[in-house]
This record gives structure tokens, sequence and C-alpha cells, in this order.
């Protein structure tokens, strides 16, 4: 895809406290920069000649919803209809580890269903991003 067609939105639970919310929203966009670094621009240089590095070349709207919907989201992305959306989530069970590998072996004692995910970050195409969350309120 390229950056004209693609969407890019972070969904995340509007319950959580404003802490858990950038924790959250920074896993998954550092997440979704690497399994779409095609939305992310050229290193670019100020008038100073100073270097800054790229950024994201499509807006990241943040939407909110409470934990039901954003499992009823996450539970629709797994349908075949959905497969070419890039899809990050960040659960509870992900939140309490420390260390990779003891979230490695706690994700894999735990069903999907038990998971409260504290937010979803999605890119595919504008269609199927917008069927999924056209109607959906931004996080303010």
């Amino acid at each position: 895809h390229s950056v004209e067609t693609i969407k890019c939105v972070m969904i995340l639970d509007e319950n959580l406290p404003l802490g858990l919310l950038a924790n959250t929203a920074a896993i998954l966009g550092m997440t979704l920069g690497k399994l779409v670094p095609e939305a992310v621009g050229e290193d670019v240089n100020d008038a100073s000649g100073m270097r800054h590095r790229g950024i994201v070349e499509v807006p990241v709207p943040i939407l909110r919803a409470d934990r039901e919907r954003i499992r009823d989201i996450r539970k629709t992305l797994y349908e075949p209809e959905y497969a070419g959306v890039t899809v990050a989530d960040f659960s509870d069970v992900a939140q309490k580890c420390h260390v990779y590998e003891d979230y490695i072996q706690a994700i894999a004692e735990v069903g999907e269903g038990e998971l409260h995910y504290y937010g979803i970050g999605l890119c595919g195409t504008k269609k199927l991003i917008n069927k999924l969350t056209g109607s959906m309120p931004l996080l303010r």
C-alpha cells in the first residue's frame, strides 16, 4: 500500500489512567512503525542543518472505546476479510511483564478471551479501517 491509500489508527481503552494510555500508545506506535515502515518518512534537516528522524507520513488518530468494544474489534480482525490489516495489540498480560521472555511465557498460558486489551493499533486500506472505526470518537 502507498501512504495515499493506507490509514492507521489506535483505539485505546478510555478507562485507563493517563500514564497507561500514554504507555499503550507509545508501544503500539513503535510496533506499527516496525510492521509498516513505509508509513514513516525519510529523515530531514532543519534550517540549521541538524538532522531529524522521519515521522509518520499519515495521520494516526487516537480513538477511544471501552474494553468490550476493543475486544469486539480485535475479534473481527481475525476474520478473513481483514487479513490485509496490520494489527498490533497491547494487553494487561503484556503490561505486567518487564522482561520479554516473561511475556512470551505468560501469553502462552492465557486464552485470547481472557485478555484485557489496553489498546490496538491498525493499519490497512482506508476502506477497511473506516468500516471498523469510522464512527468512533477521538480520545480527548
